[in-house]
């Protein structure tokens, strides 16, 4: 996700809150029951981690492998392959670096699991620090759990809207 999450629940979506207990490897042999329950916790466990804004702590969910896919753009500086946990670390941290601290937001409206498959649907917003400009898309992240960690992150967002944001006005 471009934005961060608002744990607010503004523009009318809801808070999501963390899981019970640890989020981790879970072991072999996990049945569709036990994995679509581990699968909602890891998820639930990423949003909450996403609003405390560290990225360490982010991609510490992430396995060390990473099926990672955002919709590139060159002007847009955090948005970038980032198929290793290092990499998520990375999204996070450039993604803090060039938007204003406080200013983003995401709400999320849905979320649908499928033992290991996750999709999270809502909304997403904030403001490009080198332009001052503000962009707001609607997205669906997908992610899959094995074994605790997310080795799957799909975003399907407005990424022409955050491009926009990033891009400065032409000189009259």
């Amino acid at each position: 996700m471009t934005g961060m999450l608002n744990p607010s629940g503004a523009s009318g979506g809801r808070k999501v809150s963390g899981g019970s207990g640890p989020v981790g490897r879970s072991g072999e042999g996990i049945g569709k029951e036990t994995g679509e329950a581990v699968t909602r916790q890891t998820v639930r466990e990423f949003l909450r981690r996403v609003t405390e804004r560290d990225p360490d702590r982010i991609a510490d969910l992430y396995a060390e492998e990473v099926d990672w896919m955002v919709a590139g753009n060159p002007v847009v500086p955090w948005i970038k392959p980032r198929p290793t946990r290092a990499g998520v670390a990375g999204h996070w941290a450039d993604l803090a670096a060039h938007t204003v601290s406080g200013d983003g937001w995401a709400t999320v409206g849905a979320i649908v699991v499928d033992g290991a498959e996750a999709v999270v649907t809502g909304e997403l917003g904030g403001t490009v620090a080198a332009t001052g400009k503000t962009f707001r898309s609607r997205f669906a992240l997908r992610l899959t759990v094995e074994d605790g960690l997310i080795t799957r992150h799909h975003v399907y967002e407005d990424s022409l809207a955050v491009a926009a944001a990033c891009t400065p006005d032409a000189a009259a």
